[in-house]
């Protein structure tokens, strides 16, 4: 073996084993390159220089404003009006609540920009409702924790910031606006699973359609679905950069949370303060280490090895595009989605465009791919959120799970292969 091989050996085999003995993420990235730079004799300065460099981003710096501002909105009391507006939209059909679930958590998605929240604030009030009105337990939390896969592609997604810093500075607006059709069409698919299944278990229907009801729900919505209006079109028509935006956005959705909807108080305010430190000093920690990841994979010439050996596998562009998909879904089984972007996107976006699938393409595929992996175990964070949740055995919200999962996987072919989708809105209105 020759030493770059046996480096790269260093690197990812100690890299695996500790992710499989279940060390912090982070731990498992600085210590598997602390060993690989210490095989090389290169000097330890080396990694905190690096570390730095990683989180020494302006981009990065919306990070902790959008998750600040999801904290906010989701503490702010409107979870259960966005429910109501969601009600009035399709609560009408059969299977009424589960159209509800999915479609509130398109809206919610747009806020908190995060399945885990989706799922742990929706989820508290929509499980326990579904079954009250006889759907099954199982079901209901496939439901829920399914459809908060939305809100990684719908904006405000802090996930689409960092991979956009990740692929090495692409637009954040335009994939702002790449996230909303495959989120739509994501919302589709898993409300036709949810029809069949509800039509064949004769789950009821809601309320008749209102016009009047949805008018007055989205008034009441309003000062919620606002904030997204703020970032996204700040962004995208050139008003603001990505974290102007979302610094903005935070100060309004402490006005509306506060003063407007008064889901919380100002004692409450600094409680909220206190668990966006901990989520971010997760986040940033994550980058860090995998600023110095990312350098010993470059240093080793990873990227070009892995496009060789793929490509060497076979030339045809389907089925590269289709093992794109297939190594990413299986990190995403054991590993969380930020290290995953964070280290896989210098690896694999080149291979992708190297086949023609665009950056913006490629990062909705990509998180599409990491939401899949946060509901399947051994990793599926949102897996075990939503069993906690829904009080049911994860065993039984697996198997639930199944026909979302295809509903979901059909989903991701699509973005593979029509390119149109992702890149239809970018195309039309230019993100900056």
């Amino acid at each position: 073996m020759t030493a770059q091989g046996a480096a790269i050996a260093v690197l990812l085999i100690s890299f695996l084993v500790m992710i499989f003995l279940r060390f912090p993420v982070a731990y498992a990235v600085a210590l598997s390159s602390l060993l690989c730079m210490a095989y090389q004799g290169i000097n330890f300065s080396v990694l905190c220089q690096y570390m730095v460099k990683g989180i020494s981003s302006f981009s990065l710096m919306a990070v902790p404003f959008f998750i600040t501002m999801g904290v906010l909105m989701g503490a702010g009391g409107i979870s259960s009006k966005l429910i109501d507006l969601a009600n009035a939209c399709v609560g009408w059909m059969t299977g009424g609540m589960a159209m509800v679930n999915i479609v509130a958590s398109y809206f919610f998605g747009g806020i908190s920009g995060s399945a885990s929240a989706d799922t742990a604030s929706l989820g508290s009030i929509l499980i326990p409702m579904m079954v009250d009105q006889g759907y099954d337990d199982d079901f209901s939390t496939a439901v829920t924790i399914t459809s908060s896969c939305e809100g990684l592609l719908v904006p405000p997604s802090h996930n689409m910031v960092i991979y956009a810093t990740a692929a090495g500075g692409l637009s954040v607006g335009s994939l702002f606006l790449a996230g909303y059709l495959p989120g739509a069409l994501l919302a589709v698919s898993l409300m036709v699973g949810s029809y069949i299944i509800s039509k064949r278990r004769n789950y009821p229907k809601g309320d008749k359609f209102s016009l009047k009801v949805l008018l007055k729900q989205l008034l009441i919505s309003f000062w919620a679905l606002a904030a997204v209006i703020i970032v996204v079109f700040g962004v995208v028509f050139g008003w603001f950069t990505a974290t102007e935006s979302a610094a903005i956005a935070v100060i309004y959705s402490l006005i509306v949370s506060v003063f407007i909807y008064r889901g919380v108080t100002w004692k409450g305010v600094w409680k909220i303060l206190d668990t966006c430190v901990d989520t971010l000093s997760i986040v940033l920690i994550l980058i860090a280490t995998s600023s110095v990841f990312g350098y010993c994979l470059t240093l080793l010439h990873v990227p070009s090895l892995a496009a060789n050996f793929i490509t060497g596998i076979t030339s045809n562009k389907i089925i590269i595009a289709l093992l794109l998909n297939l190594v990413l879904l299986i990190l995403g089984c054991i590993m969380d989605m930020a290290p995953i972007i964070l280290i896989a996107t210098p690896i694999l976006l080149p291979i992708a465009t190297g086949i023609g699938i665009h950056p913006i393409q490629f990062g909705i595929m990509m998180v599409l791919n990491c939401g899949i992996g946060l509901l399947t175990p051994p990793v599926g964070a949102v897996l075990f959120i939503g069993s906690a949740v829904g009080r049911c055995k994860m065993e039984k919200v697996v198997k639930a799970t199944l026909p979302f999962y295809l509903c979901m996987i059909a989903v991701l072919l699509l973005l593979t292969f029509i390119p149109e989708i992702s890149m239809l809105l970018p195309n039309l209105l230019g993100g900056k």
